[in-house]
């Protein structure tokens, strides 16, 4: 299998650099050594990344492959002009055509979250976050009404995750609420979850899957036991067939799988990205 070095060169946070550049090496079979080289923001910084590019081409003796959301573009011609790898200025790619197709000029604002004291969005954002944290695991009954997505549950079936996921991704207030026995044993839904019917969503898992999780967090335990754990399974299953609430299981999916297909079946009136 190849193997090259991968730069992600940015301005910014570096963030859409590699999430892009990664979703266009996942379609090679290529062993990718990942650098991230974030706020190279001043041309003194560009000969520093020069430097480091170039350092690695010696080394591995094949070409660096470069992926650029630089907007300077004086920055950004220091590293088209010296560097010894491939440059892919994401962009440079996008932007232009864009420009011309619009008839505007970009305003080549530096990364997703700059001056971000002064956006609303990114205020919202991190409310959504504080909010998802305090919902987590039922331990806050209080303003559910205010959630986006309550998500519901066996314990360990990926709500947390998925919960902060989208909070921190969409801005969305997702609150996260665990099926317990005592639900099991009532055969319907908590009460404080009624309300909000619209609202939810259910997370399931393979049994075995959830077995082995939980035996990480309490080994040998009845809670983690095979048995226990198809017990729970199937309750939870069946508790959210009867109340009508849409499901997915998490077992093989990846939280951004997971957090698209609970958006498709919600339709949040407040998205942001």
């Amino acid at each position: 299998m190849p193997q090259r070095t991968v730069f992600f060169v940015s301005d910014g946070t570096g963030i859409t650099a590699e999430t892009f550049g990664n979703a266009i090496l996942a379609q090679f079979e290529v062993k990718a050594h990942h650098v991230r080289l974030p706020f190279i923001d001043t041309v003194d910084k560009a000969h520093q990344a020069i430097r480091q590019i170039n350092h690695a081409a010696e080394i591995d003796g094949s070409r660096p492959i470069v992926f650029s959301t630089l907007v300077n573009m004086e920055v950004l011609s220091v590293i088209a002009e010296q560097c010894n790898g491939m440059l892919l200025d994401m962009f440079g790619t996008f932007v232009q055509p864009l420009e011309k197709e619009l008839g505007v000029k970009s305003n080549h604002r530096i990364g997703r979250f700059s001056d971000a004291s002064k956006s609303k969005e990114y205020n919202d954002r991190i409310e959504a976050i504080n909010f998802s944290l305090a919902h987590d695991d039922g331990q806050l009954n209080r303003d559910l009404e205010m959630s986006d997505v309550i998500l519901v549950g066996v314990s360990r079936s990926g709500k947390t995750p998925t919960s902060l996921y989208l909070a921190m991704q969409y801005g969305l207030k997702a609150s996260n609420y665990p099926l317990i026995p005592e639900d099991f044993d009532r055969r319907q839904l908590p009460p404080a979850l009624v309300p909000h019917r619209g609202k939810l969503f259910g997370l399931t898992i393979q049994p075995e899957r959830l077995s082995e999780i939980r035996q990480e967090r309490r080994p040998n335990s009845r809670y983690a036991s095979l048995e226990n754990c198809r017990m729970e399974v199937s309750e939870a299953e069946a508790m959210m067939r009867r109340a009508g609430i849409r499901s997915l299981s998490t077992t093989t999916k990846s939280i951004e799988e997971i957090a698209t297909t609970i958006l498709q079946e919600i339709h949040p009136d407040r998205l942001a990205y």
